[in-house]
């Protein structure tokens, strides 16, 4: 089985960063997991992507550096979280910016 195919997404408020991972599964359907801590599930990857943006959320791997300061940050000083499990994830699913 593969791995599900995983993206971060950003979003910026004031000083704050709050990041969410989408995951696509073998299925089809996708999972967003976010800064509560919570899994939401959506039938497809565009409805996941959808919400997302609803909230604001932008997909980290297509912002640039002149969309990192338009939303407070230096890009090259914001990496989305690392972990091994959803729990190690969530301390770090908010931070300051740096």
């Amino acid at each position: 089985m593969n791995a599900p195919a995983q993206q971060w997404w950003l979003a910026c408020l004031g000083e704050t960063l709050i990041w969410a991972r989408l995951e696509v599964l073998d299925s089809g359907l996708a999972e967003v997991f976010d800064s509560d801590g919570c899994t939401l599930y959506y039938d497809d990857e565009s409805a996941a992507r959808m919400a997302l943006l609803d909230v604001e959320f932008c997909a980290f791997d297509g912002i640039d550096e002149d969309d990192a300061a338009r939303m407070g940050f230096d890009l090259e000083e914001v990496e989305p979280p690392r972990g091994d499990s959803d729990e190690e994830l969530l301390t770090q699913m908010v931070a300051k910016v740096p």
